[in-house]
């Protein structure tokens, strides 16, 4: 029998465990009680805060693996309501298995019809965002029936009904923000299909699913399914490690998401690409990057993760020049896009920063194109990583070594003092 390796931190030894792949990680469980000391790591960019078998990501390498199956594969071969069954059941399902899931799921794409009032209390010009983050939290309201935690048929449930029904709370964000009327569920489409006619159809004539956009945001909708332990995987996580139940857990993963430095990256992309506007202003645009003096950076460049090309971009530009093929689009903005990689690809500075185009890059420039408008990039990013949430939501709670979440900190304030009366300061 092999010893398990460890490493030594002062007088105490601590155990190195190894994964299946990827880095090896010191347990010191135990370090505060053994030395009287913690850790410190801002933003816990060296710290594995659970053990998950769901997402692989290798930054150096570009590697990003849903139990183990790449990305590009799934994207070009599978399909978002097939990497849904594997990210919460750990296998590709059978033929029957995958028609049972998509069945299960298409009879819970229905809201309770009280929520249509609840729509109504919200200003119409509210963020789609602040709308789901409400609507969302609201679902514990309705389906008491499903928020036992430590029940595994109850857990299932809420998980169904949770990847079932955000399609249609992001096309009634939608759809209010236009005023126009809320269209119900048409289970004879696809998942992908009947987002796309909820959000873009009218009661008054029928919608016709457009088959490349229904594969290109099949596709989007899989990039975005899950990516390991990001900031708002982490906080459904530790929301749900207090015992939350899951429509509270997903509604903080979505005020997570919210923010610009994570869900937003998409929609500064695209922004950018307008303002540079026609492909000889490029070099001007790339000057301006390299220049420390100027607060200018290049949006869809670079990834917190991948120090080499983001797999999920190499998806993305294949899908883009589809998307503009069928819909007849001729924006300059593809262009743009197209020659500013190019130039940046082959740029030295570039190069040897590592800054290269993730997913966001281009995944703009086709929801765009699609018709939808910048403030529900972010709404349809939602969509998407849901699965990846309450997958990880999932894991979280059947993990036996689960606690509840309780960082600890650096204490630097004043050290203790008496107080003093108001009328003696």
């Amino acid at each position: 029998m092999t010893d398990t390796p460890t490493i030594k931190l002062g007088n105490h030894d601590y155990a190195v465990m190894s994964g299946s792949v990827g880095p090896d990680v010191i347990d010191i469980r135990k370090l505060y009680a053994d030395t009287g000391m913690f850790t410190y790591d801002p933003g816990f960019t060296s710290t594995a805060s659970c053990e998950s078998a769901l997402t692989y990501i290798d930054g150096d390498e570009g590697v990003l693996l849903h139990r183990g199956y790449p990305i590009g594969q799934l994207a070009e071969e599978s399909s978002f309501m097939e990497v849904s069954y594997l990210l919460l059941n750990g296998e590709l399902p059978s033929q029957k298995e995958l028609a049972d899931f998509t069945y299960t799921i298409s009879r819970h794409t229905m809201l309770n019809e009280q929520l249509a009032t609840f729509y109504r209390g919200f200003r119409r010009d509210a963020h789609p965002m602040a709308v789901m983050c409400g609507v969302v939290g609201a679902l514990s309201a309705f389906y008491h029936d499903s928020t036992d935690i430590n029940d595994p048929r109850q857990r299932m449930i809420a998980s169904h009904r949770l990847i079932a029904k955000m399609p249609t709370i992001a096309a009634m964000a939608y759809k209010y923000s236009l005023g126009q009327p809320f269209l119900y569920p048409d289970n004879s489409l696809s998942y992908t299909g009947n987002f796309l006619r909820m959000t873009f159809g009218v009661p008054a004539e029928p919608y016709v699913v457009n088959p490349v956009v229904e594969k290109a945001l099949d596709r989007i909708f899989i990039l975005h399914a899950d990516h390991e332990q990001n900031a708002s995987t982490s906080t459904v996580r530790l929301a749900g490690s207090s015992g939350a139940n899951p429509f509270a857990c997903i509604a903080a993963g979505i005020a997570c998401l919210w923010g610009p430095a994570h869900g937003g990256a998409n929609e500064a992309a695209l922004n950018m690409l307008r303002e540079i506007g026609t492909p000889d202003r490029i070099p001007e645009f790339i000057a301006r990057a390299k220049d420390k003096n100027d607060p200018f950076r290049l949006m869809g460049f670079g990834h917190r993760v991948y120090k080499n090309y983001d797999p999920r971009a190499t998806v993305m530009q294949q899908t883009v020049r589809e998307v503009f093929d069928a819909l007849k689009v001729n924006d300059p903005v593809f262009e743009v896009a197209l020659q500013l990689e190019h130039m940046a690809l082959n740029d030295p500075y570039f190069i040897e920063k590592k800054l290269f185009p993730n997913v966001d890059f281009y995944s703009g420039v086709i929801l765009s194109a699609i018709g939808f408008p910048t403030t529900m990039f972010t709404a349809l990013f939602a969509l998407a990583r849901t699965v990846g949430w309450v997958a990880q939501w999932n894991e979280m709670i059947s993990d036996p070594a689960q606690k509840i979440g309780r960082p600890r900190q650096l204490y630097t304030g004043p050290t203790q003092r008496d107080y003093v009366p108001v009328n003696k300061r």
